[in-house]
């Protein structure tokens, strides 16, 4: 029996050693954030110093998918590996928990990234924006592998970055902020010009700067044994909101019409300079958990990946000015749309001493290839479950070649219904799937194929010129999609849909 017990414990030691030599990771999740919204990939009318320095240590990805077109799908398919065909949370759902507060949860075990992680002896962390389950809930990041949690559980909540309280694990935390909706006006006869009528829209504790803050705080106390440092930051995301410090960096710089209000989130009175200075006070926080890898040295024993969970909205949203500020670096479409300004994201990934520093990739890459990709880095790839349509681009990171990923699939119940398949510089897209009920006259479904080659901003379709390719993409397409209950697409689910 006693020889059987140190058996037993020497194992043991074993795997905590091994969990000791692991990488640590940390993972910063934009949100909403442009294509074009950085200076490493284009952006010219403001500066990201700080996230430019993980491209310039690091790799830059041109041809990264998020896990869909808008938030909380996305990040089940981070979370999972699995794409929107096959992943539980395909579209967003609210107002499920304790007071509406919440989105549709995912049912236990759903999460393989981090209870996988925690099971390989991760502390793990998250601060942010949550979004897939309420506090309680089988969603609830503490009862998804999750030790320590802070900031929002609910997406609707996180429309204001002054809210009335934020989540510390399952603790409600009061802030020093009044109450106000995330959506309204400026009252009837407010001075649109004068800064008094926009003072009630603010706060004295800064959503954004608690989160970062409490960040680091997991950071330098988790310094000693691996770690996972999920960041889902709330910004761009509206409304627009920042600290006047940082407002001021930028008021007067741009020609600017104030927001009064009506086209959903909060008035602001410069509207461009919010937005920059947003982005800006984002990529310092960003500067400080760089700085703080470097102080501990931990940079050669930490992954650090930058990303965002989908494309940047339509002009004229709550204020926003995607046009003026190229976010979308002219792909076509905005958040909520398959065509690549919905989805294609901003991808850096910066690991000292593994990856090569300044150097760029094309392979085409999405949300569900992080969960292979970031265990075979840490030397666990035996661990990757087999039903997952993530594929490891962990060689491409290190410099080893690859074979080009055969597809990558995107589905939304969403935005009227629609599907997408990418294979190499081909794109097939299908919207209209999903007519409304109540619809008398209902959009007939389209289909258009784009040569990414050749039309990387997909003007022109070439559907009637491919016939065989069409029918190809389509057979990736009809095999791809698995009918869910939760978020029905009529066309594909319905023998009678038109």
């Amino acid at each position: 029996m006693k020889q059987h017990l140190l058996v037993f414990l020497g194992l043991l030691l074993g795997c905590g050693a091994l969990a000791a030599d692991r990488p640590n990771i940390i993972f910063i999740l934009a949100d909403d954030l442009g294509y074009g919204d950085l200076s490493c990939y284009g952006q010219q009318r403001f500066k990201t110093p700080h996230i430019d320095r993980l491209a310039a240590d690091g790799m830059k990805f041109t041809a990264h998918y998020s896990g869909h077109n808008v938030c909380a799908p996305s990040r089940c398919t981070l979370m999972t590996g699995l794409h929107p065909g096959h992943g539980y949370i395909r579209e967003n759902r609210g107002g499920l928990g304790s007071e509406g507060e919440g989105q549709e949860p995912v049912p236990k075990g759903a999460l393989e990234l981090p209870l996988i992680l925690k099971r390989l002896g991760y502390t793990l962390g998250g601060f942010g924006k949550w979004g897939l389950g309420p506090v309680g809930s089988t969603g609830d990041p503490l009862r998804q592998g999750f030790d320590r949690f802070f900031g929002f559980n609910c997406q609707a909540v996180a429309h204001n970055h002054f809210p009335t309280h934020l989540w510390s694990n399952d603790v409600r935390i009061a802030l020093n902020n009044p109450k106000f909706a995330a959506h309204q006006k400026l009252p009837a006869g407010a001075d649109v010009n004068s800064p008094a009528s926009y003072q009630a829209f603010s706060g004295q504790d800064y959503a954004p700067d608690l989160i970062g803050r409490e960040a680091l705080k997991f950071l330098r106390e988790n310094k000693d044994r691996p770690f996972f440092l999920y960041y889902p930051t709330t910004v761009p995301h509206l409304a627009l909101q920042v600290p006047q410090e940082s407002l001021a960096e930028f008021e007067g710089k741009y020609p600017e019409q104030p927001y009064p209000g009506g086209r959903g989130y909060l008035p602001h009175r410069t509207p461009r300079a919010a937005y920059a200075a947003m982005i800006t006070r984002m990529d310092r926080e960003v500067g400080r958990v760089l700085d703080a890898l470097k102080a501990l040295g931990l940079e050669e024993k930490t992954i650090v990946v930058f990303t965002s969970d989908n494309g940047p909205l339509y002009d004229g949203l709550g204020g926003t000015d995607a046009e003026f500020f190229n976010s979308a670096a002219g792909f076509r479409g905005r958040k909520g749309s398959y065509y690549e300004g919905g989805f294609r994201v901003t991808c850096l990934v910066l690991w000292k001493g593994r990856i090569a520093p300044a150097t760029t990739s094309d392979r085409v890459t999405g949300f569900e290839d992080w969960l292979p990709t970031l265990l075979e880095l840490i030397g666990a790839p035996e661990h990757t479950p087999a039903r997952v349509d993530g594929i490891s681009f962990a060689p491409t990171l290190l410099g080893r070649r690859q074979q080009p990923r055969p597809f990558l699939y995107r589905e939304s119940p969403g935005y009227g219904g629609q599907q997408c398949v990418r294979v190499n510089h081909w794109k097939l897209v299908r919207q209209y799937l999903n007519p409304g009920s109540q619809q008398k006259n209902p959009t007939p479904p389209t289909l258009e194929l784009f040569n990414l080659a050749d039309d990387p901003l997909e003007t022109t379709s070439v559907a009637q010129q491919h016939p065989q390719i069409v029918e190809k993409l389509g057979a990736i397409m009809k095999k791809q999609h698995a009918k869910s209950d939760l978020w029905p697409i009529r066309a594909l689910d319905d023998p009678s849909a038109p």
